[in-house]
């Protein structure tokens, strides 16, 4: 489904990262991955996924949370001379606190991470994808934006402007046939809940889902593939709610 194409990817060392890379690597496209730290595990399992699949699996490192780490970081990624097609932004951090206990370097780290990193390499990359008319853009937003649960206000915000920032973005680019989408997942099996949530408030949590089950990163690396894909050419400025039906 991405044959001849080249994805840059954020947040790669986590758990629908990885199979992001693994998904895109299956469907032929080439892929620069970034994360924000390097380390021997991850570094093993691009090379054997890139083996497997015969493609191209560039890593680069930099921190999403320090402006100045990023304009490098997008030097690099330019530096690649790659043609990039699909750019995901899929790197962000948790926020679980009672607002009043939340201090200002989280709140602005949350949406440093959330919500500027993407605009900031959507703008590091789009005169690539406007000189050739063509691209996609999937943003990684939650359904917490739109459940907007107490203690989730800052992460719920960051994800809320995420969301306008897709649907607005996407009627400016659209006339050059770059489409901009983004997916909402509800309780994804990764690191980011085994860290954030207590388990009893996950199985109740849990309850609430028809599916009685969270979601694979799997399942979420499989919509974004879609919207990746020209499989998706005529879906523009959506948010796809990613939940089992929550």
């Amino acid at each position: 489904m991405l044959e001849k194409k080249t994805s840059l990817i954020t947040g790669c060392n986590g758990g629908i990262g990885l199979s992001l890379i693994k998904k895109f690597s299956e469907n032929g496209s080439d892929i620069i991955c970034c994360a924000r730290k390097k380390n021997s595990e991850f570094e093993k399992s691009i090379k054997e996924l890139s083996n497997q699949y015969n493609n191209s699996i560039i890593p680069i490192y930099f921190d999403l949370n320090s402006e100045n780490e990023i304009k490098e970081g997008i030097e690099m990624i330019l530096n690649c001379n790659k043609n990039i097609d699909i750019l995901v932004n899929n790197a962000g951090v948790d926020q679980v606190s009672l607002f009043q206990m939340t201090t200002n370097e989280k709140i602005k780290e949350v949406f440093q991470v959330n919500f500027f990193s993407a605009l900031y390499l959507i703008r590091g990359v789009l005169k690539i994808f406007m000189k050739n008319k063509n691209g996609s853009i999937i943003n990684i937003s939650s359904n917490a934006a739109t459940e907007c649960d107490a203690g989730r206000s800052i992460y719920a915000a960051s994800k809320s402007a995420i969301n306008s920032f897709t649907k607005s973005l996407s009627k400016e680019l659209g006339p050059f046939n770059i489409r901009v989408n983004a997916v909402a997942p509800g309780l994804t099996n990764t690191r980011m809940i085994e860290k954030g949530i207590n388990k009893k408030v996950l199985e109740e949590a849990i309850k609430k889902i028809p599916l009685k089950r969270v979601a694979s990163p799997e399942e979420v690396a499989n919509v974004v593939l879609f919207l990746a894909s020209d499989m998706s050419s005529y879906v523009n400025g959506e948010v796809i709610n990613i939940t089992g039906g929550y």
